[in-house]
Order: C-alpha cells, then structure tokens, then sequence
C-alpha cells in the first residue's frame, strides 16, 4: 500500500481509508448506506490491515454515535496497528449547544467520541462544516488545546468554502494555532468542482486532500450504465439523497469512457475511476467504503498499478465540465495564474 504525506505535516498515512459511514444500525439517513454490525465489521477491518490500509474514517453523526461504537469495537486490542479520524460540528442531540463548533461543543463532542471509539485519542479530527456563527478563533483555539491535552494528534476541516480554508489558515498564523493540515472534500469523475479553487488553494497552503464519495454517490461503480436502471446499491436504496444532481447525458457519457479505459486495462469501472483520483494534484488519501468483504476487495484493487497518460487524457476529456465565474475567465490567463494539471 502506497503512503503519502498528510498535507503539510509530518504524518505519513495510505492512499485508501476504510470509511464506516456503513457502520451501526440506524435506520435513519446513513442507515440507507448500509448496517454493517460489530462481527462484519472486524471482518472488514481484518482485510484492511491485510492490505496495509491502517486508517479508519468515521464521524459522530454517523447513525448518530452508532458508527463509532461498532468501529471501536473492530479495533479493540489492536489501537496501535489503526489511525483515525472522525467529525463534529453537526447536531449532536437536542439542545442549543449540541452542534457547532464552539469551545463548548467541540470539548464535550471530542469526549464523547472518545468514550465510543474507546481510545484515548483521535488521530485526525476534523470540522465537518463550517460555522460562521462562532469566531474562527473560538474554534482553533478549542482544537489547539485538545491537542495540547493529547486527546487528539492533527486536525482537518471538510465541506468548507476555499475563504473558509483560508480564513482558518491565517488565523491559525496570526495566532500561532495548530492548522488544518486536511480537507476532507467531495471529488469524483463526475464532481470535478474542487479543482477550481479548493485545489489550487490546498496546493498553495499544503493543505492535503482526503476524498470523500470518490463514485460520485455509487453512480461510478459500473452498476449504472445509458438505458439500464440500478437494480442495487447506494442510488437504489436511496443513500444518495441529498446528493449533487448529475445530468444523465453527462453521466452516461463518463461512464461510457471508464467503460473504455476499464477494458483497455482489464481493471473495474471503480477501479479505473478511484485511480484516476490518485493521479489528481494535491490528493493524500481516498475515502473508499463498503458494504461487504467484495466491495472492499475490489476498490483495493484500485492501488498498485496507474493508468497511462492517454488513459488520464481521456477520463479527462469526458468529464470535462465549464466553469463558473470567475474560473472560466482564469483559463485566459493561465500563464500569470498557473492552474493544477
């Protein structure tokens, strides 16, 4: 298994995470993705660690505490074999100050997953999403005495706009604060968005990226293909709800050319698609998630071979998409604002 550099900091981390938005048995949203228990999941764990995929990423409002209770119970007795990284920020509970990320709620939610995953710290923690009504200092002081305390080792934020990210950062200069050395963002063949300020942001700052849904929400998995309906998955069970919409024309011709190059390479749609990622500028780690041991094994299979420059052209060239303002007029100056390739 391939390791990269965690952003800008010292922590060398695999190119894959197991994400366990799976795990737990709430039948609530993130129990459409799947409900993986305690004996599936040490299963599924076993094959990672096989692998040399070490890092586990979850978040508190996973089936609300379920993901982390059933991920500890997975790593029980061998904590320092794994990393992890989970999320607060969003409701965690019924009163006022159960979500956010204030000093009060980022204290006590740090506690809480602790006490699930049954560890005494958090390897990777991270904002699931910005909160522009608590100070950006409020925040980073929080997380810098958490990691003071030890009870968490480095921090990320995820969902942020790129003025979010960069606000952070300069307050965390200004003020000599730990800083976010992680984004974890959504990034696919068919969400390509983050290229056009998020990354050239991370590029600039070392801020690395850990993707999340790198299938566009399972429409990358070959499943789905022009003419014929997903009879099973994450689309059928209703797990993308809330997802970015996708034109089908756009996405049946993406999937036309993973079609292609999957051939070409003898590898899956998934496959061709989670290594298209591991080409992209900037990209530190893929989330990848499954259901079950096959799901698993096969999107392992997406490490240890690349696919050529022609096949990246063509990927490229299919899920091209234009721009919004100010990007598209960024293009015509390319050779003063140099963009990522």
């Amino acid at each position: 298994m391939e390791h990269r550099q965690l952003g800008r900091s010292g922590l060398q981390v695999p190119v894959l995470s197991l994400g366990t938005g799976t795990f737990g048995t709430s039948g609530d949203f993130f129990g459409k993705w799947g409900d993986t228990d305690v004996g599936q999941a040490i299963r599924l764990v076993d094959i990672c660690l096989e692998s040399g995929l070490n890092l586990f990423d979850t978040a508190n409002v996973y089936s609300q505490g379920g993901s982390e209770e059933v991920l500890g119970q997975a790593i029980k007795g061998r904590r320092d074999k794994v990393l992890i990284s989970t999320k607060a920020t969003f409701q965690m509970g019924d009163g006022v100050n159960t979500v956010g990320s204030s000093r009060f709620h980022l204290i006590e939610a740090c506690e809480a997953s602790l006490k699930r995953l049954g560890t005494d710290h958090i390897d990777l923690y991270f904002m699931h999403g910005f909160d522009a009504l608590t100070p950006v200092d409020e925040t980073l002081r929080a997380l810098d005495d958490l990691i003071t305390a030890g009870k968490i080792r480095y921090i990320g934020c995820s969902n942020f706009s790129g003025w979010h990210v960069m606000k952070s950062l300069a307050t965390s200069e200004k003020h000599g604060l730990a800083r976010y050395v992680i984004y974890q963002g959504y990034y696919s063949l068919i969400g390509r968005d983050y290229e056009w300020e998020l990354m050239p942001l991370g590029l600039d700052q070392g801020v690395g990226l850990m993707v999340w849904s790198p299938l566009g929400w399972g429409r990358l998995t070959g499943k789905i293909r022009r003419g014929q309906a997903s009879k099973e998955g994450r689309i059928a069970s209703g797990g993308a709800q809330g997802g970015p919409k996708v034109d089908d024309d756009y996405l049946y011709g993406v999937v036309d050319a993973l079609d292609s190059v999957a051939a070409e390479t003898g590898k899956t749609v998934a496959q061709v698609a989670l290594n298209w990622l591991l080409q992209r500028p900037g990209v530190s780690n893929i989330v990848i998630g499954a259901r079950n041991e096959e799901q698993l094994r096969q999107n392992l299979g997406a490490v240890g071979w690349n696919l050529t420059k022609q096949q990246v052209a063509t990927l490229d060239a299919a899920s091209a998409r234009d721009r919004a303002y100010p990007y598209w007029h960024q293009l015509d100056f390319a050779n003063r604002n140099p963009l990522p390739v």
